[in-house]
């Protein structure tokens, strides 16, 4: 492969470079694995367990305090692969630069898998060997797809009671649609888990009992039930690369051989282009199959050459489209995906340079200000720790520190480089409470502790209550506000009580409707005058709201047009059922009218508010709330009490899973309903039940609901 890309001075070519993200459903175990990794590629000498809170990339308290990821964690190392037929540390190869980022599986935090997605050039999605396909898991799936970023799958946990490779493979076809294909087959499962089955080489992975660490293994040739085994994977694997790809379809028609390294090199196209996804089982607790899941990393996942050059738009015209190939020579453009405050070197914006290059002292730009950011430090990030670097090169993950004007989603680019990268999409908040401080000393600190966690994270919003004055604080579920509330006082020593959680209700409307409005104030002197006609009328559902201009002939001059729209879009935050955000609407501005002295801006304004009332009082306005999907986990004998307690709850049963004596509930409950579910769960299952819940969509409240929660309003 040609070096025109590279720099001289980069210590790894951008072929030798895998830019991944380990993701998955909570507890499908994403942090052990990296664990594993960081192990055995020799970055750490001491593996550290999740449960002990001992994990490298579990580095904050609020983690290590529940053995749960909640914020995605960037670490880089090195890899030699293994020469076929050797031992641990037996080398073939050049050594390959991974750089990883450990993401989050609780649904509170989906946003940093968002996020990192967006940035990633592949990942190995986790799955658990017993419970299969999760909804995180699916949630995940779904992020990944929009990025049309390349996967590995990694069935986990094959050393746990009925744990199934099969079954999951099959799982991971029905419920996600992938073309999944066993690689690394297990040999064993539960406690008489031995290795994997090599399934192209044709050879066996067998791990030391001796050897509880994992280092030690040795390859050997596979006796007749494994052959059988790795012959119906092998011909499996080979039909559907024939399918994929171009290139082994012809060799196939021509009948010509197909080698393992056919085989390799069509598998890496295939993957690389979303066709088939690779499956490889194992156990990274038990410290078995974690080497060769590595090797598959570097032989099937894309590098940043390999993937569809980056693509945005002119800073000024959305309509034209600009690339940014992966080319340290190319002009510089990174997108920055990630703030965070380190207590000991201050804001981090974390970046992935997509082409060029950047050093410290350099200045670029910031597409969405216009303004100079001049690159202080730049720093190589290993979970919490950090290495100064001079420069960062294309398809590096890196941090700057300090930057004061930077945003998630932000491009920086280089002077005279016109080009905005999509930033991450982000999901609305669904539940809210207020906080006051405890003291008046809290109180002066709250408001730059709200704000910078607000910076740091996209799906976390701070408002204030108009009528109250209170503080509202908004998230994605009950754990994220308490996470919010303990980073308050251990990160920023603010101190603060907290109202009991409030549901994030919506307004739309039902129907179209016409609303007008004709503002005319006259008390001596200039006066106010503004008049506006309007259409209103509901969009699809999650569409957000849409604003069009069809005014002709200068019923209302160009230069009120704008305040109109600040006017109109103001409105949507109360409507008229119970004052919540009105969601799902699109508005046509069709007429109105002006007077030459006394018409201005605000006069305006208040028109299109006004107006908009008007219309919503006729498009028959309803209340929306957010219903969850709710998945539980619970033995076979208590089922009939879970789905009685879920059917109460106004919950919708939409499938039911049995296996292996455990029953997998899929539900639809609104959120309102779900407060205080886990301990009602843990009591009707004596505590054997588990359940995990997501966002799904905003659902209309039945009129019974609302006409109660106006009583209590009242």
């Amino acid at each position: 492969m040609s070096a025109g890309p590279n720099h001289p001075d980069r210590a790894f070519p951008l072929e030798r470079t895998r830019n991944i993200g380990i993701a998955a459903h909570i507890d499908a175990g994403k942090t052990t694995l990296t664990e594993r990794i960081l192990f055995y590629t020799g970055m750490i000498h001491r593996i550290g367990e999740v449960h002990d809170g001992a994990a490298t990339t579990d580095w904050m308290e609020q983690e290590r305090d529940r053995g749960i990821t909640i914020t995605s964690a960037a670490v880089t190392c090195e890899w030699k692969q293994l020469e076929e037929g050797g031992v641990h540390k037996t080398y073939t190869g050049d050594t390959q630069r991974i750089n990883i980022i450990d993401t989050p599986g609780h649904v509170d935090f989906t946003a940093e898998v968002e996020r990192s997605l967006r940035v990633l050039d592949g990942a190995v999605v986790v799955f658990c060997g017993v419970a299969g396909v999760q909804p995180q898991s699916e949630t995940v799936w779904r992020q990944a797809t929009k990025y049309q970023v390349p996967r590995i799958v990694f069935v986990n946990k094959m050393d746990r009671v009925g744990a199934d490779f099969d079954a999951v493979v099959e799982d991971v076809r029905e419920k996600l649609g992938a073309n999944a294909h066993p690689i690394l087959v297990p040999i064993g499962a539960e406690e008489d888990l031995k290795g994997q089955i090599d399934v192209i080489s044709g050879k066996a992975i067998l791990y030391s009992d001796d050897d509880l660490l994992g280092s030690t293994y040795e390859v050997v040739e596979l006796s007749e039930d494994r052959k059988l085994i790795a012959d119906a994977a092998r011909d499996s694997l080979i039909e559907a690369l024939v399918d994929a790809d171009e290139e082994i379809g012809l060799k196939f028609l021509d009948e010509e051989e197909i080698t393992n390294v056919d085989i390799k090199e069509a598998l890496r196209r295939a993957t690389v282009s979303n066709k088939i996804v690779p499956v490889v089982g194992g156990s990274a607790f038990k410290n078995k199959g974690v080497q060769y899941l590595l090797d598959a990393v570097v032989d099937y996942l894309p590098s940043p050459l390999e993937v569809v050059p980056a693509q945005g738009t002119q800073i000024d015209d959305e309509s034209a489209l600009v690339e940014a190939p992966a080319d340290d020579n190319g002009k510089f453009c990174a997108l920055a995906f990630k703030l965070w405050s380190d207590k000991y070197v201050g804001k981090l914006v974390f970046i992935r340079v997509y082409s060029g290059t950047v050093s410290k002292g350099d200045q670029v730009f910031n597409s969405r200000t216009g303004r100079k950011e001049r690159i202080g430090r730049l720093i190589q990030i290993q979970s919490n720790d950090h290495k100064d670097i001079e420069t960062c090169y294309a398809g590096d993950i890196a941090a700057i520190v300090g930057p004061k004007n930077v945003r998630t989603g932000d491009t920086l680019h280089a002077d005279k480089f016109d080009i905005m990268l999509e930033p991450p999409a982000f999901p609305d908040p669904v539940i809210s409470m207020a906080v006051e401080p405890k003291t008046t000393a809290d109180s002066e600190r709250l408001a730059d502790a709200l704000s910078r966690l607000a910076e740091e994270d996209p799906t976390f919003v701070v408002s204030t209550d108009e009528e109250t004055g209170q503080t509202i604080i908004a998230g994605m579920g009950e754990l994220h506000l308490e996470i919010i509330q303990s980073r308050l006082e251990a990160e920023y020593s603010v101190k603060t009580n907290a109202g009991k959680p409030q549901i994030a209700y919506r307004e739309t409307i039902t129907s179209g409707a016409s609303g007008e409005y004709k503002l005319v104030k006259q008390t001596g002197g200039k006066g106010q005058y503004g008049h506006v006609i309007l259409k209103a009328a509901p969009s699809a559902r999650g569409k957000g709201f849409t604003f069009n201009n069809r005014i002709v002939g200068g019923e209302i001059p160009k230069e009120f047009f704008k305040a109109v729209e600040t006017g109109i879009r103001e409105s949507l935050n109360n409507g008229v059922i119970m004052g919540y955000p009105v969601v799902d609407v699109h508005v046509d501005l069709i007429g109105g009218s002006s007077h030459d002295v006394d018409s201005n801006e605000q006069a305006f304004k208040i028109a299109a508010i006004l107006a908009m009332r008007d219309a919503f009082q006729d498009g028959g306005s309803i209340l929306l709330e957010p219903v969850m999907l709710v998945n539980v986990d619970v033995p076979d004998e208590y089922q009939g009490d879970i789905i009685g307690d879920l059917n109460r709850r106004r919950g919708r049963i939409s499938e039911i899973d049995s296996r292996n004596g455990l029953s997998q509930i899929r539900s639809e409950v609104p959120l309102a309903e779900m407060f205080g579910y886990a301990t009602d769960m843990r009591s009707l299952s004596k505590g054997r039940a588990s359940f995990s819940m997501e966002p799904l969509q905003f659902e209309e409240v039945p009129a019974a609901i609302v006409t109660q929660m106006n009583e209590q309003y009242v």
